[in-house]
């Protein structure tokens, strides 16, 4: 990034992030948080459809597949939906903390046009936690997990009780999510996003 604001610097005596104990295992698919996640749920007939998968410490990788509903240009993925990937690749590091958050600030640098029919490659980091605030990073590429850079992001995802989501959601869906007896699914359900 060219230059990160300063409500993305984390403070001098911020921690750095610790993996919770029963976060799910490097390589281990995370799967949608929720089906009608516009980011990663398998309801969505035009989403990303974006698969993340836990790596080593406070990590992520994920990908996504530009397809003719992303584009914003003719043959081009809209800004929009790369920073949306970007936001849903981020959000899944909270699942490895165990901490339920919403994104309080997302900046993102475009740095090569993503054409149509792209993997894109993504990782993501935390790199520090202060109080309720979490601080992360996060990277896309295209032509392999190696290639050149194409998307860079800076968040602030803020910790926040299932209490947000149930005061400010559409009454239907937090209570189809709240009656999953699968108690994963549900706690994840509410895992991201504001």
């Amino acid at each position: 990034m060219t230059a990160t604001s300063a409500a993305l610097t984390p403070p001098a005596d911020a921690i750095p992030p610790v993996r919770h104990p029963d976060a799910p295992a490097p390589g281990e698919l995370l799967g949608a948080h929720y089906e009608y996640c516009f980011g990663c749920g398998g309801g969505q007939p035009h989403g990303l459809h974006l698969e993340a998968r836990a790596g080593e410490g406070v990590t992520v990788t994920a990908e996504f597949t530009v397809t003719p509903d992303h584009q914003g240009a003719p043959g081009l993925a809209h800004g929009g939906v790369l920073a949306t990937a970007l936001d849903e690749t981020l959000g899944s590091l909270n699942w490895l903390l165990r901490v339920i958050a919403v994104t309080g600030r997302l900046e993102t640098d475009f740095a090569r046009p993503v054409p149509v029919g792209t993997v894109l490659h993504l990782e993501a980091a935390v790199t520090a936690v202060h109080g309720r605030k979490i601080y992360s990073t996060a990277v896309g590429r295209i032509g392999g997990p190696e290639g050149p850079v194409a998307v860079r992001a800076d968040a602030l995802f803020i910790e926040v009780k299932v209490d947000h989501f149930i005061d400010n959601g559409r009454p239907e869906e937090i209570q189809a999510a709240m009656s999953d007896p699968d108690q994963v699914r549900r706690a994840r359900a509410f895992e991201v996003n504001p």
